[in-house]
């Protein structure tokens, strides 16, 4: 949205006369200063006659007056001419970033000023509008990159169920049973899918109200809930630790503590994992963890794992694949309480996952 204003001077044509006057204000100073000596004192003449006493008002009118008038005159052209070169120069280096900031605003966000020179206020801006621009350009990189992800995300069951359907309406003697049966299971990874992105969205606005939670409290009610699927997938699920509690939404800290805990049931190593959820408070902060065994993971792997839709190696073709967003969210629950997610590779295999949070107010 632009403002409509009223045309005024530039700054540079202002910094001019600003200059301009400020030395013709000093000048004056000086010549009133020199005038009133000269008043006072009077002027000896010589001639040929020899030298002869000037009265102070002649003195000033004929000799003094004219050579003030042009000394006043000098310091108005040079101050309007130095001060037009001088407020040019230093107005030099915010030309560029305007220049920058139209450039952006034209949608190319690859531009950066990269002003030379030593650490000054125009440099601090300069540099202040080029990180701007470093940290807009990467985050709508990953909003594109997250917006071709989320339609081919919610592309591929709509294109399933489409060609299930063209089945059955060209096979009427089609099984009609095993047809509900993946159009279900089809059309529940296309919910759970637009429910995780509306949650996301939910996290990224930060549009909840703020509670007192006790951590602990939901990491056992997350163990209870997910002890059946553990037993399913032959995994040992362990809690442990701290009463600390935190500030924050109590659905948004459940769906986060689900997802991490659902996370290491599943990416586990089957039929003989174990995971350990728990929960400690310490320097200025509560921590939920929550690890797991499993396969051994690279850095460079586990740097990616809180991307949308990424997915471990095993992850992939298996029916607890998921929708791609599970740490995604978490990441972003995470941020939305101020809070830091850190994922570190288990030297013995599997993945340790620590979430610190500000602990709730005299908690």
């Amino acid at each position: 949205m632009t403002v409509d204003r009223q045309p005024g001077l530039s700054v540079r044509l202002k910094l001019t006369l600003s200059y301009a006057g400020f030395l013709m204000l000093a000048g004056a100073l000086l010549l009133v200063a020199v005038g009133v000596f000269l008043l006072r004192q009077g002027w000896l003449q010589t001639n040929e006659s020899g030298a002869v006493r000037v009265t102070p008002g002649t003195l000033f009118v004929r000799s003094f007056a004219p050579t003030a008038a042009g000394v006043m005159v000098f310091l108005l052209v040079f101050g309007l001419l130095g001060g037009w070169l001088l407020a040019g120069r230093m107005l030099a280096p915010l030309d560029r970033i305007t220049h920058a900031t139209r450039t952006a605003a034209a949608g190319s966000l690859s531009h950066r000023i990269r002003l030379p020179g030593r650490k000054d206020e125009f440099r601090e801006l300069a540099d202040a509008f080029d990180m701007m621009l470093a940290q807009l350009e990467a985050h709508i990189a990953e909003q594109q990159r997250f917006a071709a992800n989320a339609s081919h995300e919610l592309r591929t069951p709509l294109a399933i169920s489409k060609t299930l359907l063209d089945v059955a309406h060209t096979d009427p003697d089609h099984d009609t049973g095993e047809l509900i049966d993946r159009l279900r299971t089809v059309n529940t990874r296309a919910i759970d899918l637009t429910e995780a992105l509306l949650l996301l969205s939910r996290a990224n606005q930060r549009s909840f109200t703020r509670e007192k939670v006790d951590l602990s409290l939901v990491a056992e009610e997350v163990a209870e809930t997910l002890y059946p699927f553990a037993e399913r997938h032959g995994v040992t699920l362990r809690t442990s630790g701290d009463i600390v509690s935190t500030s924050g939404s109590p659905a948004l800290l459940l769906q986060l503590t689900t997802n991490l805990v659902h996370n290491a049931i599943v990416h586990n190593a089957p039929g003989r994992g174990t995971v350990w959820v728990h929960t400690s408070a310490h320097a200025g902060a509560v921590v939920l963890a929550v690890e797991n065994t499993g396969e051994h993971l690279t850095p460079q792997l586990v740097a990616t794992l809180t991307e949308p839709f990424q997915r471990g190696t095993e992850r992939v073709h298996t029916d607890q694949a998921g929708v791609g967003l599970g740490l995604a969210i978490v990441k972003t629950i995470t941020e939305a309480h101020d809070g830091t997610l850190t994922l570190t590779p288990r030297p013995a295999g599997g993945l340790r996952v620590t979430v610190e949070l500000p602990p709730a107010s005299g908690g």
